[in-house]
């Protein structure tokens, strides 16, 4: 789909939400998309439906964006954010002025709007986690968590940041992580240290097929918010995960991408939440930096 216009876009977007029964708002969703116009043609393009009660009638869409737009000028010039003076609004300054980056990427839902900014490292080269807990305006929280990681050896294995504006959170992305941690006794582990409920018999049986995992931190709070592994499979039913009707529904209906490789993430939160969240590629691009991440189809293939 090189060459992929806005309106080609949109109109995927509403076929695609349409297989879960979501109406999209055009109000919310063109906004951003017409902010981004310029890149939407060569942009890798996926969508996004979770499981949990916050994400019911929902529809995420979310797209790269190349390094030499800077994705929060360009949000706020069209009105996506409006500065208060909080710490997120000036995070990805403070990341551009510390850390070098590959890209970007926006993430925004065809209900609530603009959501989220991505920035994603050089591929291969993980972000040192010290330099962004030392960032002004990262959330305390991460520093206050810092042994968490650094003890599981994931304090050179930054992946990506992500900065949601609309709920004040950052996520922070951890791949080519120490194989142990995707043993049930790390995760239960992990999860005991955090104070979350231990994961249930059938997210453990998930977890060792994950390549990844990433936390979510918040500025109002001192805990880890929440722990999300990420399986990469082009057969998500075949997973040992509750997906749900509507998610099955998509999975086997979905127009776009259904040879490309398919996201799962598994996520326990901090309320005791437990659920699992698929993304799909509407347009998709081979020997991009998702090529990187392993699938469990390849291990499949060669066993």
């Amino acid at each position: 789909m090189s060459g992929t216009t806005l309106a080609d876009l949109f109109a995927g977007v509403e076929e695609s939400a349409g297989l879960i029964d979501v109406a999209c708002s055009p109000e919310k969703a063109r906004p951003v998309l017409e902010a981004f116009e310029d890149v939407i043609p060569q942009a890798i393009i996926a969508f996004r439906v979770a499981t949990n009660v916050r994400h019911e009638g929902e529809f995420d869409c979310r797209f790269t964006v190349p390094l030499h737009v800077d994705p929060y000028v360009r949000a706020r010039a069209h009105g996506l954010i409006t500065e208060t003076g909080r710490p997120a609004e000036t995070l990805l300054s403070d990341i551009q002025g510390h850390c070098p980056i590959d890209s970007y990427g926006i993430d925004f839902g065809i209900v609530g709007g603009f959501r989220k900014i991505w920035v994603y490292f050089p591929g291969g080269h993980g972000q040192s986690l010290a330099a962004l807990r030392d960032l002004p305006s990262m959330p305390p929280s991460l520093a206050g968590n810092f042994a968490f990681f650094a003890d599981r050896g994931l304090a050179d294995k930054v992946d990506v940041v992500a900065i949601d504006y609309r709920n004040d959170t950052v996520n922070l992305y951890f791949t080519g992580f120490p194989d142990h941690l995707r043993r049930p006794s790390e995760v239960l582990a992990m999860h005991r240290a955090t104070g979350m409920p231990e994961p249930s018999e059938q997210m453990l049986r998930f977890c060792e097929k994950s390549f990844g995992f990433y936390v979510t931190l918040s500025w109002n709070s001192p805990g880890i918010e929440r722990i999300a592994f990420s399986v990469k499979t082009r057969d998500p039913l075949a997973l040992p995960a509750r997906l749900g009707p509507k998610i099955e529904h998509f999975v086997r209906n979905v127009a776009y991408g259904g040879d490309d490789p398919k996201m799962v993430y598994a996520a326990m939160t901090s309320s005791g939440e437990e659920y699992y969240k698929l993304q799909s590629y509407y347009r998709f691009q081979a020997r991009s930096r998702l090529d990187l991440m392993p699938s469990i189809d390849h291990v499949a293939d060669a066993a």
